[in-house]
């Protein structure tokens, strides 16, 4: 990647998070007032997960700034790890959370108090869902744009939040108007059900970043492909990716002719790093090469020949 694309993604990922961070400030305090006008069980619930949203963004804030650092004497890689340490914090934050809005659910089950105010609550909870609908639509432009996993995780957490908002509607409703007074509390146990499962599902992506997890599949036969449409290429060998932050990496032994020339060898390289760079222009390269038959270890994993299928039939 380029410095010119870097300074491109880092501005475009922080204005995903401030936006974020704006956005729960916001809600923050519009969830606050319905909460103590309407004594919803299912809006303080949806108000307990804002306030955690709200801290969940600085952090993601503060992950996606320190990813974006240059890389530098003690981290040559880069820093883009620490947005998967920023989502699996918003993970940590989101499980507290649902934790806590179940226990308060359970207690108004048993002991049930009135929530009054349903039109309140419900405007409320309609222009949260309004709001958060523009906030993900930004987000996942951002995401395309930049791959970034901290802003995914934001994202993931922010689409349980228009799930949340709609329930607490249909809480109200049913509590007020049709008179079922459980509802309240057993959509807050919903509620926190929701969120556990969110915090599993958004763990997934920073765990894999942070086990260097391969690309999926389709993705690395794509890079294969062109890859091996080099002339002078003889084979491809040892190919390992993995993803940090917004940053992708992958390296390969590649296998030419003994008869070549270092310089000639060295050509064909730079020919391969260029097919790249055009079709994976967000992707860091290193090639390693071996002349045509030579075998580095014995160890079957990291020498499987991964030549894509058609090699040898149109070179």
């Amino acid at each position: 990647m380029t410095n010119d694309e870097r300074r491109r993604i880092i501005p475009l990922a922080t204005r995903a998070a401030l936006a974020s961070v704006a956005m729960a400030c916001f809600l923050l305090l519009l969830k606050g007032f319905a909460a103590w006008s309407t004594g919803s069980v299912a809006m303080l619930g949806s108000l307990a997960d804002t306030a955690l949203d709200l801290l969940a963004s600085l952090v993601t804030l503060y992950g996606v700034r320190l990813a974006a650092t240059p890389a530098d004497h003690d981290h040559r890689f880069g820093h883009g790890k620490a947005e998967a340490l920023a989502a699996l914090f918003q993970v940590m934050l989101i499980t507290a959370s649902a934790g806590a809005i179940a226990w308060r659910a359970i207690v108004a089950l048993r002991n049930p108090g009135p929530t009054t105010g349903a039109e309140f609550g419900i405007g409320v909870s309609m222009i949260a869902i309004v709001a958060t609908i523009f906030l993900l639509a930004y987000q996942r432009r951002i995401i395309r744009e930049t791959g970034s996993v901290a802003i995914l995780a934001d994202n993931v957490h922010y689409q349980s939040d228009v799930l949340l908002n709609g329930s607490v509607i249909v809480a109200l409703v049913l509590d007020q108007y049709l008179g079922w007074s459980g509802a309240d509390p057993i959509f807050g146990i919903i509620i926190a059900l929701w969120l556990a499962w969110g915090a599993f599902s958004a763990s997934s992506n920073a765990i894999d970043q942070l086990m260097d997890k391969e690309w999926p599949e389709e993705l690395r036969q794509q890079f294969l492909d062109v890859a091996a449409r080099q002339p002078g290429l003889k084979g491809i060998h040892d190919f390992r990716t993995r993803r940090s932050g917004s940053h992708d990496f992958a390296q390969f032994h590649m296998e030419v002719s003994r008869d070549l020339t270092v310089g000639a060898a060295h050509d064909i390289v730079e020919g391969v790093e260029r097919n790249l760079r055009t079709m994976f222009p967000k992707v860091e390269v290193l090639i390693h090469l071996d002349p045509e038959g030579h075998v580095d270890t014995d160890n079957p994993l990291v020498e499987a020949d991964v030549t894509p299928h058609w090699f040898g039939k149109r070179i």
